[in-house]
């Protein structure tokens, strides 16, 4: 018999690290894999009254059923340079793209559903505004900040660059906690996206696009928290 490649004991940043189709797993049980990274996979089963034979079981067989492509990168193994700019194109890029839309959407829906959805539209717009206005001074700040210090370090390798990076790191991380925590809000308010009986399918849309947003969010904070900010905190060790 194959022996399992992942178990409970594992963290799970270093099994979405290694396997990055977890996500998939992991986003069908509600398992945080961005913020909540660095624990072992047993403790978010158990604080969620997860089923842990089942989850381990479903996450190993879809790691025996993957075949790695050619184009699946493993960024564990890049520069970090390289990964900064894969963020800032993808993950960016996106949200600059795609908050404008859910802003419209929402603005849509409340119009249409206030006499009836109005407190959860309302509770739902004001969670998103706050998410907008972090997400987008978050971009910034990486951008013109903490990328540029990051890149500059592996270029010239100085322990006060280190330094440096690693203080506007931290400051980055909370920040990736306060935004993971608004759509965990989000996705409770709305008991998982279920959608209030006789909506329109512009109230589907809305929703769709909150779970587009969450998942590309938390794979952003992947990429930072458990491989590139690992590796920036790991380099003395």
């Amino acid at each position: 018999m194959k022996e399992n490649k992942f178990t409970i004991k594992d963290r799970i940043g270093t099994i979405v690290a290694e396997f990055p189709k977890a996500v998939e797993t992991f986003m069908k049980y509600n398992i945080d894999f961005c913020c909540g990274g660095d624990r072992p996979l047993q403790t978010a089963l158990e604080e969620g009254d997860l089923p842990q034979e089942k989850v381990i079981e479903e996450l190993n067989q879809a790691y025996c059923e993957f075949d790695r492509k050619a184009e699946d990168i493993d960024w564990r193994q890049e520069s970090m340079t390289d990964l900064i700019d894969y963020v800032v194109n993808t993950h960016h890029q996106f949200m600059r793209e795609e908050l404008p839309v859910l802003n419209e959407l929402l603005n849509r829906i409340l119009k249409a559903h206030y006499l009836k959805e109005g407190e959860l539209l309302g509770r739902i717009h004001k969670l998103f505004y706050q998410l907008r206005g972090e997400i987008e001074e978050h971009l910034i700040k990486e951008e013109k900040l903490l990328f540029p210090a990051i890149k500059e370090y592996e270029a010239k390798g100085t322990e006060e660059k280190l330094e440096k990076a690693l203080k506007i790191m931290a400051e980055t991380e909370d920040e990736h906690d306060h935004a993971g925590d608004i759509l965990k809000e989000v996705r409770s308010l709305t008991d998982n996206y279920q959608l209030p009986e006789g909506v329109c399918r512009t109230f589907a849309l809305t929703y769709d696009k909150f779970e587009e947003i969450e998942q590309d969010l938390f794979q952003h904070i992947h990429l930072e928290n458990n491989i590139l900010f690992e590796r920036l905190k790991n380099i003395n060790s």
